[in-house]
């Protein structure tokens, strides 16, 4: 499990804040914040540093901290929902383009959506400090928009029939839908902090979701088709790789196939050891997963290599086979795994 941490966008409203050198401290500072802003209506937070830009980051971070470890998210879960968003994938999933259109992600900040820095102020000796405010009631519209967007995607992205339930689309529906439904989570816990905690009730969460998809994955078998194997050696490596992802294997007429050939020759490579002669054969594996339903491929795979050489040629194949197979258990999976995390639903 990655390192928790909060990944929300940034939101900056208000005009510019010019940092003035004055020997009188602010009463904000000293943590009269209040003073300017009402603890009733906004949310502050202190945060110094060598520099303008430090001490708003700063800032932003003490406001961060303000609302606990609650609204933590696994920061892939966050990349996905990022990348998701970059990409449009929620774009045809919800009937508000004004939603996606005002989301905005920057990479480098750990703050909240609906923050601005309030005031700014160097003591003149190389220290600076900011003043971080959040406006509950522009929080709590921001938040409770973006929950309703969320909720109204993760309903299209579940509304399905049986048939298209049970392929890799329906699954990269539910696990999109998983990551959606985690961060509107996190965007309740934030409102329940606010004040607004009715924002929260009903929310399905993401684990769930992910329960949906290893559902459909059971439910899917796949074919592995391999040409020229040594004892269903191939085979059961790719058999393998699927099935720890949580796929049937076989089944009559599947919908997928995993589609595996093989070709194995002797080398011109020449060596000798104590004066004896050793063969080397080069092992070619190409595999395509393929949607019959389309005839599509959909995940090309294929790699080759000279195996360790032996007095015999049988024995020079055999390692080949053993060393492919090794392979495929390295590295498949979690090729297969990436692909699915990659793959974008169509409505």
């Amino acid at each position: 499990m990655s390192r928790l941490k909060l990944f929300l966008s940034m939101f900056v409203c208000g005009g510019l804040v010019t940092v003035v050198a004055n020997p009188v401290q602010p009463g904000w500072v000293r943590g009269g914040a209040h003073a300017r802003f009402d603890s009733s209506t906004h949310i502050t937070a202190v945060g110094s540093g060598n520099s303008r830009h430090a001490a708003e980051r700063d800032a932003l971070r003490q406001l961060v901290l303000h609302f606990g470890a609650r609204i933590l998210v696994d920061e892939r879960i966050t990349e996905s929902y990022r990348e998701a968003m970059r990409g449009g994938a929620t774009a045809t999933w919800t009937h508000d383009l004004a939603f996606d259109s005002t989301i905005l992600i920057d990479a480098g900040m750990d703050n909240l959506i609906g923050t601005e820095i309030g005031d700014v102020w160097e003591d003149g000796r190389g220290n600076v400090f900011a003043l971080a405010v959040l406006n509950r009631a522009r929080a709590v519209q921001i938040y409770s928009e973006r929950i309703r967007a969320n909720q109204e995607i993760i309903a299209n992205l579940t509304d399905m029939s049986a048939a298209e339930r049970n392929t890799l689309g329906g699954y990269s529906r539910y696990r999109l839908a998983a990551v959606i439904a985690d961060m509107s989570i996190s965007y309740g816990e934030i409102l329940s902090v606010i004040g607004a905690p009715q924002y929260a009730h009903g929310l399905r969460r993401g684990d769930e979701l992910r329960r949906g998809a290893q559902e459909i994955a059971r439910a899917i078998p796949i074919g592995v088709n391999v040409r020229n194997d040594r004892g269903g050696r191939i085979q059961g490596a790719f058999a393998r790789s699927l099935s720890d992802l949580g796929f049937r294997i076989g089944g009559a007429n599947p919908r997928y196939i995993l589609d595996v050939n093989i070709n194995i020759n002797p080398t011109d490579h020449q060596a000798t050891i104590g004066g004896q002669p050793i063969i080397f054969t080069r092992i070619e594996v190409g595999a395509n997963l393929i949607d019959t339903g389309t005839g599509t491929v959909l995940l090309p795979y294929d790699f080759n290599f000279r195996g360790t050489g032996h007095r015999t040629q049988s024995e020079a194949e055999n390692l080949a086979f053993n060393e492919a197979v090794q392979r495929i258990d390295r590295e498949y999976r979690d090729i297969f795994s990436d692909y699915l995390s990659r793959l974008i639903p169509v409505r």
